[in-house]
């Protein structure tokens, strides 16, 4: 399966983030919908290939916009709405993935997160 990259997520998702309810609602909804969308148009969907049966593992790289520390759990519970799209894309439940992320040292304009999916695990 070939890589999928995704933008660097919204503030608004991250767990530390202070905002009202209805302004995280949009900005997740608006996040899920885009990792849809891009992971349809990569080729990611349930109509062009047969995924293997059991667990899936999700590798996530992120690349950061700076080299702001950050911390690894914060980034996967900004992923999660990203995460739902690819699984909607997929045709398949988020609870199949396994996930890997890794926050790595290269830096990139505008940061991106990077995705792979490799084989189930029963």
């Amino acid at each position: 399966m070939s890589e999928l990259v995704l933008p660097w997520p919204s503030r608004k998702l991250h767990p530390n983030a202070r905002l009202h309810w209805r302004a995280k609602a949009a900005a997740t909804k608006a996040a899920r919908s885009d990792a849809c969308l891009l992971a349809v148009a990569a080729g990611w969907s349930n109509l062009r290939f047969r995924l293997p049966e059991g667990r899936l593992h999700l590798w996530i790289d992120f690349d950061p916009p700076d080299r702001r520390k950050r911390d690894d759990d914060g980034l996967l519970a900004a992923f999660k709405a990203y995460r739902d799209g690819i699984a909607d894309a997929l045709g398949i439940d988020d609870s199949r993935f396994i996930s890997h992320p890794m926050l790595t040292d290269t830096k990139h304009p505008g940061g991106r997160v990077r995705v792979r999916i490799t084989g189930g695990v029963k």
